[in-house]
């Protein structure tokens, strides 16, 4: 199978986010895409990271109330501080410009079954769906982001290894933490069971486990990927769109004799990926790289120093780019589950649509990079040879 037909699809709720970006700007005040009809219509391409969005959801409105939360921070200067419904209006008839109405139709779809299932599902543990740092994360991992923001950057740099190039890995959440949540899950899908609700998966290759944005984590999840993933992209994946994640796909996978046994080559639809061991006690399961490809270079060979295999730990948790090629390897016994919060941005989505040839974080696109730049030095100094009449036993390397 080629691995472009593996590539891992979450659900498509957060599609209008991909498309509202054609109207961003760059510096010059240009849109990196097709100007919308009514240039006024704005983004800046760069987000304000100090301010601090409004609440929508109380709004019944035809696109995510989170989608507006993220966008905000995009609006031009004047009106950061201008009333939330007209920063409502302004942000909608953008968003109205660039997603079809077929998009919206289905994010509407989505949005009623979400509320379905909210609507009717009694979560076991409540405290799970707020974030709280404290409760949430081991100590190490909360303390590293509460340095004060000269030594912030440097501190999470301390509690990360990075095994491989690219791969990085970190204790993160609390044995207590992960029960809770494991229970959850378990809890709700008996409630699926005996509803006989019918219910998403997590994406086109697990046929087990569940979509925790579905049942009432949506914000939690927003806020951990704000307060925390952010930062750590901004540090170690910066050529991927670093500090401008706005949306994300979060849930639980599991893997068993009786469940997902194993998983195939593949890259996700992120543009990081953080992965986090649950438990329970099993055997096996390692996950495998070998190496970040774009899409022209997805089914390249591997190179020896792309090679690495990452055993899982409870709480312990690993962070790559979704382009990096991965699988996980046969759960050979008990039950393995793992909590997967795939992170994008759509500026960085928008501004590669215009990225035609070399991606500098592909290592094959740096590969072919390096390959003509030889080529071109070996062309260069032979034709300096033979223009000084020396053609000799000229050693072009």
């Amino acid at each position: 199978m080629s691995l472009d037909k593996a590539v891992e699809r979450g659900n498509e709720s957060s599609a209008p986010i991909s498309t509202a970006v054609a109207a961003v700007t760059n510096g010059n005040g240009n849109g990196t895409g097709a100007a919308p009809s009514n240039a006024s219509y704005r983004l800046r391409l760069n987000p304000n990271q100090d301010h601090k969005a409004d609440n929508y959801d109380d709004l019944g409105m035809e696109f995510t109330p989170l989608l507006f939360s993220s966008l905000e921070r995009y609006l031009p200067p004047n009106l950061l501080n201008a009333s939330r419904d007209t920063k409502y209006k302004y942000m909608r008839n953008i968003l109205r410009r660039y997603s079809t109405e077929g998009e919206r139709t289905r994010d509407q779809k989505h949005r009623e079954y979400r509320q379905k299932i909210i609507s009717n599902y009694q979560p076991l543990y409540r405290e799970l769906y707020t974030l709280n740092p404290s409760s949430f994360f081991v100590q190490s991992f909360w303390k590293a982001f509460s340095a004060n923001d000269k030594n912030r950057d440097e501190s999470i740099r301390s509690i990360m290894s990075e095994p491989a190039p690219g791969v990085y890995t970190f204790d993160m959440l609390q044995p207590s933490f992960c029960d809770m949540l494991l229970s959850e899950v378990e809890n709700f899908e008996k409630w699926v069971h005996e509803t006989k609700f019918r219910i998403m998966r997590p994406n086109t290759m697990n046929k087990y486990g569940a979509v925790l944005d579905d049942f009432g984590m949506e914000s939690m999840l927003e806020k951990l990927m704000e307060e925390f993933i952010r930062h750590i992209s901004k540090i170690f994946f910066l050529d991927v769109g670093g500090y401008s994640l706005d949306s994300h796909h979060g849930f639980v996978v599991e893997y068993g004799m009786d469940r997902d046994v194993e998983l195939g080559f593949h890259v996700d639809d992120s543009e990081v990926t953080l992965n986090v061991c649950l438990g329970k006690n099993f055997t096996g399961g390692e996950l495998f790289f070998r190496g970040v490809r774009c899409e022209k270079h997805v089914n390249t060979e591997t190179h020896p120093e792309e090679i690495y295999d990452h055993a899982h730990l409870p709480g312990r948790a690993i962070i790559h780019r979704g382009r990096h090629r991965h699988g996980a390897r046969a759960t050979t016994s008990g039950q393995r589950m793992n909590l997967l919060l795939w992170c994008r941005s759509s500026v960085f989505r928008e501004l590669r649509k215009h990225q035609k040839e070399y991606l500098n974080w592909c290592a094959e696109c740096r590969r072919e990079k390096q390959a003509r730049l030889q080529q071109s030095v070996t062309a260069k100094k032979m034709e300096l040879l033979v223009s000084q009449g020396d053609g000799g036993d000229f050693n072009p390397r």
